[in-house]
């Protein structure tokens, strides 16, 4: 089913080969309905950056959100240079050099260990005493696993991402305001309430003394179906029990629906069956596709023997199985002929590599109401080259 309806009056040929293009008024969609939980609940929601950096739309992020959410320095700095409002930066691990940067920047900063809070307390207590305002708090692992793709369940066993309750025990709490957890991938609002649950029995003892918790991501809740009355009122009754503020920092659902992913046909083989070389690949420019596995739809086709012609589509690389999957077409594929990918600005966006020296797509945004069109970005040899040495 293809999830970015704008798109299909869209004409792919208006933009350079391959190219995301990202409809700038479906975000805004997204975006209002983000900004009805914050005035209704009166959360905090904050733009995952390791989902979606598109900066080039910060100045319209910025009319609805509070601020952004970071995974470390490069992504602090992006949204203290781009973006305005909060930046809550948490990683599983920083670097002292990294960390000395950092704390000049965030607002809220968490760990993901006691040893490290422990291990960088002189540096904390400097920024803290020149920055009264910047907070510290600790990433909870509450062992309940909601997701079903192990790769990205953060509460698997095993985990490195979160401390588990019993690691509290004989550790003093001063200096920390917060915690923040995070157990979902796009998931919907009762997966977040059998969490919150958990986090409540197993840290009914911490909740109290807090001023902020973090919700943290994988909420679906601009997508249709999400019961966001439910949301609501969950963020209420937490934030009046506990006396907290509360912090949500979705990615995927500012973007979700919102763009695609524009491809030509190269060439066409046939081995056992009909092959399409695309300049598009799996490995470079949608990974999730190899890592997921997750099947990316395409604008016209269906699955594989659904209509009269069947090709195996794949990318220009070495990798054998650089594939992105066998879809079927009304009409035989030609050479030339553009193929638009379904809801591919959050995450394959940020995951773009240029492997084998291909190149990476181009950027473009898209007023699905005026039909105005502008490209933002285009890359060309001297980026593939200059990651190099």
């Amino acid at each position: 089913m293809i999830n970015s309806k704008t798109f299909l009056r869209f004409d792919p040929t208006r933009v350079p080969s391959p190219c995301f293009v990202v409809d700038e008024v479906a975000v805004e969609n997204n975006l209002r309905i983000l900004q009805r939980v914050q005035q209704q609940s009166g959360a905090k929601i904050l733009i995952a950056l390791k989902a979606f950096s598109m900066f080039s739309l910060a100045p319209l992020i910025d009319q609805y959100l509070q601020g952004t959410c970071a995974s470390g320095l490069h992504e602090a700095r992006l949204g203290r240079e781009e973006f305005a409002g909060e930046v809550h930066t948490f990683s599983a691990a920083y670097t002292e050099k990294d960390l000395i940067e950092i704390l000049k920047i965030t607002d809220h900063l968490v760990f993901n260990s006691f040893a490290q809070w422990q291990r960088f307390q002189p540096l904390l207590k400097v920024a803290q005493a020149e920055r009264q305002e910047l907070a510290f708090g600790l990433r909870v692992n509450p062992l309940h696993s909601e997701g079903s793709t192990p790769i990205y369940d953060p509460c698997a066993p095993g985990s490195r991402l979160g401390i588990p309750y019993p690691e509290f025990k004989q550790q003093s709490l001063e200096g920390i305001t917060g915690i923040h957890f995070h157990t979902l991938c796009e998931q919907a609002f009762e997966p977040l309430a059998r969490t919150l649950d958990v986090i409540e029995r197993e840290f009914v003892d911490i909740l109290p003394k807090l001023k902020w918790v973090n919700f943290g991501g994988g909420h679906h809740i601009t997508k249709p179906g999400y019961n966001v009355e439910g949301l609501v009122e969950c963020i209420k009754n937490f934030q009046a029990k506990y006396d907290v503020q509360v912090y949500l920092e979705p990615g995927e659902a500012i973007a979700i629906q919102t763009g695609v992913l524009v491809s030509e046909v190269l060439d066409l083989t046939h081995n056992a069956m009909d092959l399409a070389i695309l300049d598009t690949s799996a490995t470079c420019h949608m990974p999730d596709t190899l890592e997921m596995p997750y099947r990316a739809e395409v604008f016209g086709a269906g699955k594989e023997n659904e209509l009269l012609h069947t090709y195996r589509l794949g990318g220009q690389t070495c990798l054998a199985g650089d594939v992105i999957g066998d879809y079927s077409f009304e009409k035989p594929l030609e050479i030339g002929q553009r193929l638009m990918f379904d809801d591919m600005s959050h995450y394959t966006m940020v995951k773009t590599t240029t492997f084998n020296g291909i190149g990476l797509p181009a950027i473009a945004i898209w007023n699905s109401n005026t039909d105005e069109i502008r490209i933002v970005k285009q890359f060309g040899y001297q980026d593939f080259k200059n990651r190099l040495s």
